[in-house]
């Protein structure tokens, strides 16, 4: 047994932990859990928990059922919002098959692996995401059926004894107890909108981090007897809730995409990276933005980024160099603004990781930066200058991705396969509803 084991099976007995709660995550990113008793875990730890597999969207096929959970003992955290007595502990999970292989099946087997790819290649991947989401009053929607807000206010607002001020400081203490380190947190443009930046941390606990603030701030939310969601467009006439995430990586100690006067300070290896991700974006976007509301996000306007463009400092691009800090080439970095805060955290940042490094492998050239605000632009303006739009639906953002090569690379063909087959029926279902805008546009006069 490792000492990491070791440590979690001692802080269990010291702490008087009773519940220890197996996280892992089905094909779209929805959490699942199981409560194993703390006399269990020695053996979770040598043999992995069995369960059948077949019963989580896109796991395992029937006749393939058995699978096993495997904890890795460095997530284990206590759970501040369980209480202190009786505590209630969790740890991430490896799905393993039965003969101990990981499986290929597993969201976040696939973002390990891609890791795995860029550490043969001298890289490791540092991620910064800024995520916004929505405070509600309750899950029900008001008289006119759109949800409501918690409050009125804006971008950076103080508002004084306001309702998301107060969970916002509550939020961030239990997510700084859980051990995720907080940056910046904000009121967003949105009413009732909130942002909270998590600090730089490498992909793989990023994405570990991004499923436990998913649940942090549902579960104080749930306690301040509000509601919170990470829907990517509640409201029309509101910005949607993306997750902007800054990427850069390292070779050892040094920063690869920072290079003392070159343009923005960008290497080359930054800007085949930056190719990479521009030139598969459209492939990748029923990933990153898998659900029919995503669309309404990215282009309902309020800076949700809709073409394929990079720029520096350019809030508009779906690529941004974020402004140079003289002095600290360590910062050197890029912002994807295209993700949802309601994405698999473990699949999105595959699919980018993955494109990049193609960007880096096949040494990709990078277009020119996009100057102008590229939502200003006329459509011939943008086509002449070579920002193609992205998918404008699930339905052609799932026809980009059946198309590609390098995502069923990236994904394996089973992730591949199964987060298609769940994206074409949601499709289906939505493209099957009659929705309240065509009978208040149509019912009157047809």
């Amino acid at each position: 047994m490792d000492r990491q084991q070791e440590f979690v099976l001692r802080t269990i007995e010291e702490r008087d932990v009773r519940f220890v709660r197996l996280w892992f995550t089905d094909v779209v990113g929805s959490l699942k859990s199981v409560a194993l008793a703390p006399a269990e875990v020695e053996g979770a730890f040598e043999e992995g928990l069995g369960f059948d597999g077949s019963s989580i969207e896109g796991l395992a096929r029937v006749f393939e059922s058995d699978m096993l959970a495997q904890p890795d003992p460095a997530t284990f955290q206590i759970l501040p919002w369980r209480g202190e007595t009786e505590a209630t502990a969790r740890m991430f999970c490896d799905i393993l098959t039965p003969d101990g292989e990981p499986s290929a099946a597993d969201p976040r087997n696939v973002l390990k692996r891609t890791l795995a790819k860029a550490a043969d290649m001298g890289f490791t991947c540092y991620t910064h995401p800024e995520i916004e989401f929505y405070l509600l009053k309750s899950q029900q929607p008001g008289p006119d059926g759109s949800p409501v807000p918690v409050d009125e206010a804006g971008y950076f607002d103080h508002v004084p004894g306001g309702v998301a001020q107060d969970f916002r400081r509550t939020a961030v203490t239990m997510l700084e107890s859980v051990g995720i380190s907080v940056e910046f947190s904000h009121h967003e443009a949105g009413p009732g909108q909130n942002e909270i930046d998590l600090r730089y941390a490498d992909a793989l606990q990023t994405a570990d981090n991004i499923m436990t603030f998913r649940t942090v701030i549902k579960e104080v939310a749930l306690q301040q007897g509000t509601y919170a969601t990470f829907m990517p467009k509640p409201f029309t006439a509101h910005p949607g809730s993306g997750m902007h995430t800054h990427f850069s990586l390292f070779e050892g100690d040094t920063n690869a995409f920072f290079e003392a006067g070159a343009e923005f300070q960008l290497s080359t290896t930054a800007r085949q990276f930056m190719a990479g991700i521009l030139k598969h974006a459209p492939e990748f976007t029923a990933v990153t933005n898998q659900f029919v509301n995503s669309y309404k996000r990215l282009w309902g306007g309020g800076e949700a980024p809709s073409y394929l463009s990079w720029g520096h400092n350019n809030r508009s691009a779906l690529v941004r160099v974020p402004l140079y800090k003289p002095g600290k080439g360590q910062s050197a970095r890029i912002e994807y603004r295209g993700i949802d805060s309601a994405a698999n955290p473990y699949l999105a940042y595959a699919v980018l990781l993955g494109a990049g490094l193609k960007g880096i492998e096949e040494g990709y050239s990078l277009p020119a930066a996009a100057e102008d605000d590229i939502w200003s632009l006329s459509s011939a303006e943008r086509r002449a200058m070579g920002h193609d739009p992205l998918p404008a639906s699930l339905h052609e953002a799932i026809r980009s991705m059946e198309e590609s090569e390098l995502m069923p690379q990236i994904l394996g063909e089973q992730v591949f396969e199964h987060f298609l087959r769940n994206k074409r029926a949601e499709w289906q279902d939505y493209r099957l509803q009659v929705t309240p805008y065509e009978l208040q546009r149509n019912l009157g006069i047809l």
